[in-house]
């Protein structure tokens, strides 16, 4: 299936990705992980959750910490470009019999939130709680010196349908891989910020989260943050990498948090923002495509991932199989 027309001229205008909620099982072993050795900072905290944003961001967060019994994702959440986007959103959802409501956020305000199309939480708002520049406090980098949240990539049981959902609203594709046989979609990267990508889809039983990506400096800071977690207990926590994508051109690292959420640390990738920008194209056997070493991905990275909460995942539409490490 060939990839949409972009649509240049959406109903509203999403601006980019902003933060997603977690729920863990431990705060205190989540806070030692993301705030003592990956670096984010603190913004709120209290007996239940704990609010982070990255280095670079001025937003009050990127990421929700929420103490819960059985870990899992509560939702993602995009910030669109002013107020009235999100009646238009509203308009536009409802147009096709997508149920919308309005939340109650902490640090945010009007808050919308839908199913996409698999029936994944998503969210949308205009106005967060800004916060005091700290990018040139260099005593605050720490860990991995994540600077911004980067991007979402999620299981998707059909990867075609996903990216025509989110096409449609303005999403638009850089890179995707395709299945020679079937002609159908296996994964597909798609943005709104001008990198590439604010969210990816990869063909897997879902919908589940596949994981959440922050930027950072360099790939020097992945080589830092490697020595660190291997040796303060965390080298079990090392699932790929470091390495360089095919796909993205850029320099990545996965670790699991203490209860399996999935973070990529994620560098070097490419601009986007030309409307024409023309996607490129990858089979599901080029061995390039996942690391341009060569190296293939571990099984765990094509069937590890976090349920969404309240959400049943099921298998994929498509059955086609990448190449996967002995």
């Amino acid at each position: 299936m060939p990839i949409p027309a972009f649509n240049l001229y959406p109903p509203f205008n999403t601006v980019r990705l902003s933060h997603i909620e977690l729920v863990v099982t431990d705060l205190a072993a989540s806070r030692h992980f993301y705030v003592d050795t990956l670096g984010l900072l603190v913004t709120h905290e209290d007996s239940n959750q704990i609010f982070l944003r990255a280095l670079e961001e001025r937003g009050h967060h990127c990421v929700i910490l929420t103490k819960g019994a059985t870990p899992c994702v509560r939702y993602t959440s995009y910030k669109v470009w002013d107020d009235t986007d999100l009646d238009r959103a509203k308009d536009y959802f409802e147009s096709l019999n997508v149920a919308t409501e309005w939340v109650d956020r902490p640090f945010q305000g009007r808050t919308l939130r839908i199913r996409d199309n698999h029936g994944v939480p998503v969210e949308f708002y205009r106005d967060m709680e800004r916060l005091e520049t700290v990018h040139q406090k260099y005593s605050l980098y720490r860990g991995v010196r994540p600077l911004r949240i980067d991007h979402f990539n999620l299981f998707s049981p059909n990867v075609d349908q996903s990216v025509a959902f989110y096409n449609d609203f303005g999403f638009r594709t850089t890179e995707y891989t395709e299945d020679e046989e079937t002609g159908r979609l296996w994964a597909a990267w798609l943005h709104r910020k001008g990198g590439v990508h604010d969210v990816a889809f990869t063909n897997g039983t879902g919908p589940r989260m596949h994981h959440t990506a922050f930027w950072v400096p360099t790939p020097l800071a992945i080589i830092d943050l490697l020595d660190v977690m291997a040796t303060t207990g965390y080298v079990d926590n090392i699932e790929r990498g470091p390495g360089r994508h095919g796909i993205s051109n850029a320099f990545f690292l996965y670790i699991l948090d203490p209860d399996g959420h999935r973070t990529e640390i994620y560098c070097s990738d490419y601009q986007t923002i030309d409307p024409d920008h023309e996607p490129i194209r990858w089979d599901l056997k080029d061995k390039q495509r996942q690391t341009l070493w060569g190296a293939p991905a571990p099984r765990s990275w094509f069937e590890h991932g976090m349920v969404f909460e309240d959400l049943a995942p099921r298998e994929a539409d498509l059955n086609a199989t990448p190449i996967i490490a002995p």
